[in-house]
């Protein structure tokens, strides 16, 4: 089984298509179809279903794909870090988050870190709350940034630490009965409509079990894909939301304000995983190391 056979079996499985295969590799069909009939032959298994000019992995071919996949990953960590281990501060951090925190919270500490370390790269991935786990036990990345953290480690594949907790606040409309009070409690909005996340989302599930804690459950009267879609169903009127105050921070919408809610106060924790099977690059340690510290100090600044 060489490097090569596996490459092309990659791209294939990602573009179902041999001939778009070939042409994003750069070689020839028939290079791309012989090398995967030999990877195959090699194997003593059919990887793929043809259906025409179109191909689709066989159930065995799913399995091989998502080995492979955690193979390359593995390979490509070990190239990192000989070069890493040679000069880390030049080298490149991997790190996933949630969309909550691409506005204000991740810039912030990365523009802090390349203060201190210049040269420093980064590749940066917005994901979903299972999916930001699922990608640091696959090795699709090896540090992610979460919200609210895990109670429960995922079979004891990761490990994760508390930045910080953060305060959930409440959009209002501008002609909204509270919107000049300074703070309010959360059962004030019991009559109100809520605005929400779709169901499956964990912010979602904090927004219905801080409410059925004061006492009451919301009455869910729209739902918005993401932060952004919420704040634009507040901005028109059409009901309250819970938001996470830092995608607030410097995008309060035109037609809304943000109360803090206070007695006692709504908050999640926000903090950062890794996987406990693998070991941080040494660029990855630099930040880790990092983000603790900054953390730290933004917490003592807070008190």
């Amino acid at each position: 089984m060489e490097i090569r056979q596996i490459q092309y079996f990659m791209e294939v499985a990602r573009r179902e298509h041999v001939t778009e295969a070939a042409d994003v590799l750069h070689v020839a069909q028939s290079s791309v179809s012989r090398q995967i009939s030999n990877l195959e032959g090699e194997l003593g298994i059919d990887l793929f279903i043809r259906e025409g000019r179109r191909v689709k992995l066989t159930p065995i071919g799913k399995i091989f794909l998502d080995r492979m996949k955690q193979a390359m990953n593995l390979m490509d960590e070990a190239e990192r870090e000989v070069k890493e281990y040679l000069d880390p501060e030049k080298g490149t951090v991997r790190i996933a988050f949630p969309i909550s925190m691409a506005a204000h919270t991740l810039p912030t500490i990365i523009y802090a870190f390349r203060m201190r370390y210049p040269e420093a790269k980064f590749q940066m991935k917005s994901a979903l709350y299972g999916e930001l786990i699922e990608g640091v036990v696959r090795g699709d990345f090896n540090l992610a940034m979460i919200a609210p953290l895990p109670n429960e480690e995922k079979g004891n594949k990761i490990n994760g630490k508390i930045l910080f907790a953060e305060k959930i606040v409440a959009l209002l409309p501008i002609r909204h009965p509270l919107a000049d009070r300074k703070s309010i409690l959360l059962q004030e909005l019991k009559d109100d409509p809520f605005c929400v996340l779709p169901e499956g989302y964990v912010f979602r599930d904090l927004v219905v079990n801080a409410s059925n804690k004061h006492g009451f459950t919301p009455r869910i009267a729209f739902e918005g894909d993401d932060i952004d879609a919420l704040k634009g169903l507040v901005s028109a009127g059409l009901g309250v939301a819970l938001m996470p105050e830092m995608t607030l921070v410097d995008n309060v919408p035109r037609s809304t304000v943000a109360i803090p809610l206070v007695d006692p106060n709504v908050t999640r924790t926000v903090g950062v995983i890794f996987p406990t099977n693998r070991k941080l690059l040494p660029t990855e340690v630099l930040f880790y190391n990092f983000l603790i510290e900054f953390c730290e100090r933004l917490n003592d600044f807070s008190n």
